[in-house]
Parts: C-alpha cells; sequence; structure tokens
C-alpha cells in the first residue's frame, strides 16, 4: 500500500472550522489582502512543524494513512541511495532528503505534523518554481535513477508525454515534445511533432535533427512556461497536497478558463489540491469541470480577524446553473471588497468614472469596487441572492422607476436583507401618487400625434427614424415614463412626499440607492442620445470639476459612504 496524507480540518482565524475531503479542490477567493496566498504558506509552514499558529489559519487536522514500514518502502523505492560515512544512507528525492529509516518511521509516527517528511508530500508551487519547471533536468538512467524532476515522468514514459501534448495543443496550439538523447540534459520542444521517416525512430540523427529546428520551451514567454509547470506539478508528482498561488499567473484568460478545466478534470485521485486565484476566468474553468469535489472559500479580512465563508458542491451547482453568471463578469465580485449592480453596462461606466475622477483630484487610490450589470433591474435579485451566499457586500444602483412595481422591488430589497412589511405602506401611497397624476399625453393627444407620422410614410421599410419618435411619444401616456425623467420632483407634496423620503432612507439602510433625478442621462441634460452614446460624449467633460456634474458626484459620493463598512 503507498501511504498518503490529507488535510482533514482546518480552524481559521474567525473560529470557523471546515472538513475536507481527500479528494476535493478547494480554491480559496476574495479581495486583494484578505489572507489568500497567507493561508497556503501557513498551511505548508505549519504542517511541517506545529509549533505556533498561523495568523489565517488557528489549527488543523493532519490524516494519515499507511504504516510506517510502508511509508519507508515507497521512499526507498522513490528515491536514490546516497551512501556516506554515516552509518546509514540518505534518501533524495524530488523536494527532500531524508536520513536512515528509523528517523524516516519516527517523522511519520508523530502527530499531526510531518517534519522532514513535509516535502515528500505536500508541495507548495511558488511563481519562481512553476517558471523553472520548464528548464531542461539532468538526464538520469532510465530503468535504474529515481526521478528527481517532473519533466522526468515525461521522459520514462510515453503516455504521460502525449497526455502533456494534448494539453499544450489545446491551450497554444502546438504540440510538447520530450528530446530523450540531448546529452546531459533533457529539454522540451515546442511546434509540430516531427514523423521520423522510413527506417527511422527517435534515436535516429534525422529524426533529431528535425527536432532539434523547433523551439525549445524553456526559451518562450512566462504563459508557456508556467502553464506547464503548473500541469506537471498537479499531474504528475507523488504529492498528495499541492498548494498553488495564482495558477493563472501570466496567462491570458482563454488559457487561465482552460488550465481551471483542466485541473478539475483530470486531478490524480489521490489529491488534495489548495488554490488562490485573483481570476475570475479561472474559477470559471473550475466550474466548467461540473466535478463534486469543488469548495469554495471566500476570505475577508477584518481588523485581524479572516472571515470565512464557503459553497460547497449543492450550492455551487445552483450557483453555475444561472446562464448570467457564467456568461457575465459577475464572478468577478468575489475578488473585491464591494460589488455595485447597475441596471446597464452604460450605467457602470458612468458611475466607475465619476468614482475614478473623486479619488484622481485627490490622488487618492479609488476603493476597491465593482461595478457590474445584469442586464435589466428584473436580474438584481438574483445575483444578490448568488453573491450573498459567498459574503459579499453588494450595493445596487437603480432607476427612479423601480418604485413603479412590487416586483422586483419587494424580490430585491428581501434578497438584501430587507422586511417588505416595513415599507410596504409608505412604497403603496408612493405608486398610487405617481399613478394618479396626469401623463404629458391622453389618447386624443396620443392619436393627434400619431396618424400624421404613421400617414406622412412612403417607404416600404419604416424608418429608424420615425420608429424612434413613436417610441418617445409612448412613454408620454405613462406617468412613471415621465417620473423616471425628472425624478423625486414627480411625487406630489405632503404626505406622498413623507412617504417618499421614509421609503428611500428603508432602501438605502439594505444598500438599495435610487437614482433620484430619475435615470442616468438625467444628471446631464446638455447632451442627448441615450445609454452608450450619451456616455461616450459625458465622459469627455472634466468629470472632477463640470458644474453640470455635480450632483452626478454627490451621489457617487453617497455611494461611497454607503459602502463602506
Amino acid at each position: 500500500m503507498i501511504p498518503k496524507i490529507w488535510i482533514e480540518k482546518i480552524k481559521f482565524s474567525d473560529n470557523t472550522e471546515l472538513t475536507f475531503e481527500p479528494k476535493q479542490i478547494t480554491v480559496f477567493v476574495g479581495p486583494n489582502n484578505a489572507g489568500k496566498s497567507a493561508t497556503l504558506k501557513e498551511i505548508n509552514i505549519l504542517t511541517r512543524q506545529k509549533n505556533r499558529e498561523g495568523i489565517v489559519v488557528k489549527d488543523f487536522t493532519i490524516k494519515k494513512e499507511g504504516t510506517s514500514e510502508e511509508l519507508f518502502n515507497f521512499i526507498k523505492e522513490n528515491s536514490i541511495i546516497q551512501i556516506t560515512n554515516n552509518p546509514e544512507p540518505h534518501y533524495n528525492g524530488y523536494k527532500y532528503s531524508l536520513y536512515g529509516a528509523a528517523g524516516i518511521k519516527n517523522y511519520w509516527n508523530q502527530e499531526n505534523q510531518l517534519s522532514e517528511l513535509q516535502p515528500v508530500f505536500i508541495n507548495l508551487l511558488s511563481t519562481e518554481e512553476r517558471l523553472s519547471i520548464a528548464n531542461p533536468p539532468n538526464n538520469i538512467s532510465l530503468t535504474k535513477d529515481a526521478v528527481s524532476h517532473p519533466i522526468h515522468f515525461m521522459q520514462k514514459d510515453d503516455s504521460i508525454e502525449n497526455k502533456f501534448s494534448e494539453y499544450f495543443q489545446q491551450a497554444f496550439n502546438e504540440d510538447l515534445i520530450v528530446h530523450r538523447n540531448a546529452g546531459n540534459n533533457v529539454p522540451l520542444y515546442i511546434g509540430k511533432r516531427p514523423i521520423p521517416k522510413e527506417g527511422e525512430d527517435r534515436v535516429s540523427i534525422g529524426y533529431l535533427n528535425e527536432l532539434e529546428k523547433l523551439p525549445l520551451l524553456h526559451e518562450q514567454g512566462d504563459g508557456m512556461r508556467s502553464f506547464v509547470g503548473v500541469l506537471l506539478s498537479a499531474f504528475i508528482s507523488n504529492h498528495n497536497i499541492l498548494l498553488i498561488d495564482e495558477p493563472e499567473a501570466f496567462l491570458h484568460p482563454p488559457q487561465a478558463r482552460l488550465l481551471g478545466k483542466m485541473l478539475a478534470k483530470d486531478l490524480p485521485s489521490n489529491r488534495q489540491l489548495f488554490l488562490a486565484t485573483h481570476s475570475g476566468d479561472f474559477l470559471k474553468g473550475l466550474l466548467e469541470a461540473d466535478i463534486t469535489n469543488l469548495k469554495i472559500i471566500r476570505i475577508q479580512r477584518q481588523n485581524n480577524i479572516n472571515k470565512i465563508s464557503t459553497l460547497d458542491n449543492s450550492d455551487i451547482r445552483e450557483l453555475w446553473s444561472d446562464s448570467l453568471l457564467r456568461h457575465s463578469n459577475i464572478l468577478d465580485g468575489l475578488f473585491h471588497s464591494k460589488v455595485i449592480i447597475c441596471e446597464s453596462d452604460s450605467d457602470c461606466r458612468f458611475y466607475s468614472a465619476i468614482l475614478q475622477s473623486l479619488y484622481e483630484s485627490d490622488s487618492n487610490i479609488s476603493p476597491d469596487y465593482l461595478f457590474t450589470h445584469c442586464g435589466g433591474k428584473h436580474r438584481v435579485a438574483s445575483v444578490v441572492k448568488a453573491l450573498k451566499k459567498l459574503n459579499v457586500e453588494i450595493h445596487a444602483i437603480l432607476d427612479f422607476d423601480i418604485l413603479n412595481d412590487i416586483n422586483p422591488l419587494k424580490e430585491i430589497f428581501e434578497e438584501c436583507g430587507g422586511n417588505w412589511s416595513s415599507i410596504e405602506s409608505d412604497w403603496k401611497i408612493v405608486k398610487s401618487s405617481v399613478d394618479s397624476k396626469r401623463p404629458e399625453l391622453e389618447t386624443e393627444d396620443l392619436k393627434k400625434e400619431l396618424i400624421p407620422l404613421i400617414e406622412s410614410t412612403s417607404e416600404r421599410i419604416f424608418p429608424q427614424e420615425k420608429i424612434k419618435e413613436i417610441n418617445s411619444l409612448l412613454k408620454k401616456v405613462s406617468a412613471w415614463s415621465h417620473a423616471k425623467q425628472v425624478g423625486k420632483s414627480f411625487i406630489p407634496n405632503g404626505q406622498p412626499t413623507q412617504a417618499y423620503q421614509r421609503l428611500i432612507i428603508e432602501l438605502e439602510k439594505v444598500g438599495l440607492l435610487v437614482v433620484e433625478v430619475g435615470e442616468l442621462e438625467s444628471f446631464v441634460k446638455s447632451i442627448g442620445n441615450h445609454g452608450p452614446k450619451w456616455v461616450n460624449d459625458v465622459l469627455i467633460k472634466d468629470l472632477s470639476n463640470d458644474e453640470e456634474l455635480k450632483e452626478a458626484r454627490n451621489f457617487v459620493k453617497k455611494v461611497i459612504i454607503k459602502a463602506r463598512p
């Protein structure tokens, strides 16, 4: 039996205690400086010598399987034995050097720590190491020597080389080839794999000449080298636990997503994988694999405490079943301290630009907020529900007409933690006061406007310009369409205004901010158009000082104040 270890439990600094399966992929997400990388480093250090608490990891439990005798036999079979003047030999292998049978067995029998055995079973893959793995290792005797480098696994086994060549082909559209006859080292080449001519094989001079015309992997960019380093470390070393910080480093988004999917689908069954990522693309790759052994842990730092929230498999499946989350950047909110949900991409661009301008004028760094949209107010509640499960702090900016219908307002309010009964009466007063107001155009007025417009049209295809005119007229038939253009000034004085003021306070308490000027375009009425065209024209202005943008700056300042802890 091959001995193995795994981490069964971790207790974090906020006293959250989580359990882990032996064949599980755990991914840590969260804002910068929350403790993701620190968690991996502390696991690596404390499993070697458990003589103190970490900053993030307060306690943990290691489980072992196998006897000390089985361990020693495993070490002996997978090591280069070095005889010295000492009574017992040294056992040297990939990332470890151990002395003597008695010492090896003693380390195995220690409770909840591994001492010198730690590098046999646990590997923290640093950024520098994943790049250097592409460097050619020294050659070994394929029949006698133990492996001392991940490339040796490919050198010894054609099936492993072919498997990794397929991975590389998917990511970079190139083959990955081992040169087994290069002399003192074992380089990897990339390109179209040479085919031996009739009468040749892989040791023939003709084949080797063609192989050596190809580019060397270790002379390529960081992306290619990192991709190979991560996969080799994850799939073919003997480590039971692999810790990787930012596996997506150096990769373009499609390759980061592919790497996540490959790690999730093809990870060996005897391995625990702990990852810390800042990439929504990499996370989506993990989710696309649709595996049952994935755990997502979000870490947030509050003073000296790391707050932990988690999604297990059932939660992940529910989250990933929403097509909106699969095909948008909303999951990027897991990597920010706050998420501001808007109705459209134009809203996001405008508010984000105003936020930047407020801090650029003071030469300060703007807050770590993500502005994202969900294609209209009717999807806001589902986004809030999904991100709340991972304790993401969420705020929403909604146009004035959110007050027009009970849904989605009620659903959003309740998902944000509000109690609808606390605002229902005030909402009804506001709603009925707007409904009762005369619209800009009544039926007869609309007919007078529409009939000449239609009758004056002779084109076979109705012109887009006139379609826009008709849509504009139809909006004037609804009092709420007018209210959306002017905002709170449309609310009648007296009791309706008082109800509106109370309603706005309660909405803001749960993070819902209503655009009180009506809609985005009402912030700058001197510019025509709508949506993206309007935003493009506005962003040319001096966002920090333009007097017409003063109300927009004040609104975004309110967003910042509401979003602060």
